[in-house]
């Protein structure tokens, strides 16, 4: 049985990769696993998004990376914003404890990463929420992360999202301009469409 990044516990035949990659003006040091998503190399899209996300239009409060997988957005980020605190999720509990590991190697305390499947165990409200959804898990999850994120969000707080064309990308941003009223592409390169929509309460 094939075992998917996007499972609790994907059973897989440990074998554990460390190496580095610039991120946001610092190298930084990941260690992967065979289970987890893109485990050579931080993935085109994720390294796009952490690229054009706009701090000085994001308000106060804490961030929330979903969908962390063992975690190169949320750590990139918080390295750079030491000032805000991060929640990183996923449902991958292997991707977590690589994710704590990598906080911890590249020394950015300003985490808190623990299991949720999608939003079930986030409670807070948030300045902010990124994600690279699992696309093979199913539009149905896909979807889910997308319109949870209404009940997540501060006032003008922003919801980004990347998203390859061929893999939904015109799809999602129809429903975030259904959800929240507005859906920018704040960037395409290579096919993947960095979409960002304004929670207005």
């Amino acid at each position: 049985m094939n075992e998917f990044y996007y499972t609790p516990n994907p059973h897989v035949v440990h074998e554990l990769h460390t190496w580095n990659f610039d991120l946001l003006g610092n190298t930084l040091t990941f260690t992967t696993d065979n289970g987890v998503f893109s485990k050579r190399t931080v993935d085109f899209g994720s390294k796009t998004l952490v690229e054009n996300v706009n701090f000085d239009k994001i308000p106060a409060g804490d961030i929330l990376d979903l969908g962390c997988g063992y975690g190169p957005m949320g750590i990139s980020l918080a390295k750079v914003h030491p000032d805000r605190n991060f929640e990183m999720v996923d449902v991958n509990n292997l991707a977590l404890s690589l994710a704590k590991n990598n906080a911890e190697q590249n020394h950015v305390s300003n985490v808190n990463i623990h299991n949720s499947d999608v939003y079930e165990n986030v409670e807070n409200k948030f300045a902010a929420i990124v994600t690279n959804p699992p696309v093979r898990a199913g539009k149905k999850i896909v979807d889910a992360m997308i319109s949870g994120a209404t009940q997540h969000l501060v006032e003008n707080g922003t919801l980004t999202v990347v998203l390859q064309k061929k893999q939904g990308a015109p799809s999602a941003k129809k429903l975030m301009k259904s959800l929240f009223g507005n859906c920018e592409i704040i960037k395409k390169n290579k096919g993947y469409y960095i979409l960002e929509s304004v929670y207005n309460g």
